[in-house]
């Protein structure tokens, strides 16, 4: 009886809701963090510093983006990286596909660093390309 009822949980759960695609995509900060995003992985306090916006209103988004299954994050010590994915079903991927070449074509370059911002580097890494700063 259990596993019957772990069955229809985990059916239920690999069943994808449209619904939540459109409502990832259906807010600007959401739309701006997807372009962002672009094809690469970026730690979060970049995206905070590029939309000039509080950490936890840029994670509350970028949740809103997982559940919708199009973007995924990384753990790498006490930052997290996210990079956007294809969703499970493939009219959602076509339909995030077209949403990104819309945004890419009606938007200017995303302004985040093209390399890690000093927010998320650890101390080492920050005083090394502090020297190399000063140097070059």
């Amino acid at each position: 009886m259990r596993q019957t009822a772990y069955n229809k949980h985990m059916a239920k759960k690999k069943r994808y809701e449209m619904e939540e695609l459109f409502q990832a995509l259906s807010h600007e900060t959401r739309l701006k963090l997807l372009h962002l995003l672009g094809s690469r992985e970026v730690c979060v306090c970049e995206l905070v510093e590029a939309l000039k916006e509080p950490q936890p209103k840029i994670s509350q988004h970028l949740g809103h983006l997982r559940r919708a299954g199009i973007v995924e994050a990384r753990r790498e010590g006490k930052w997290m990286h996210y990079h956007i994915v294809n969703p499970p079903h493939e009219g959602a991927t076509r339909i995030l596909a077209e949403a990104l070449r819309w945004l890419k074509e009606d938007r200017p370059p995303g302004k985040v660093a093209s390399q890690k911002s000093d927010c998320c580097a650890t101390p080492s890494v920050q005083i090394a390309r502090n020297k190399a700063h000063r140097q070059g």
